[in-house]
């Protein structure tokens, strides 16, 4: 599920996270040639990314159990 970034805070090794609108995390280095996220680097780069949405699999995660339970639940089945 895509959720836009509001914010952003170095970790403990200080790499950047990313916050996401959810309430969620993610982590955005730049880290080439794996991952290419200059704009990281800047603050500028930064507060121009504010709004985009990045996949956030912590949510997908959690859609992916309530539609399980959901399922259970319509067809009377529990876990």
């Amino acid at each position: 599920m895509y959720q836009a970034i509001v914010g952003y805070h170095l970790d403990s090794e200080q790499h950047w996270v990313a916050e996401l609108r959810c309430g969620h995390t993610q982590h955005v280095r730049h880290d080439p040639p794996w991952t290419n996220r200059p704009w990281v680097m800047t603050l500028q780069g930064r507060k121009s990314m504010l709004g985009y949405e990045l996949n956030c699999k912590q949510c997908d995660s959690a859609e992916a159990v309530n539609t399980t339970r959901q399922s259970e639940t319509d067809t009377g089945n529990k876990t």
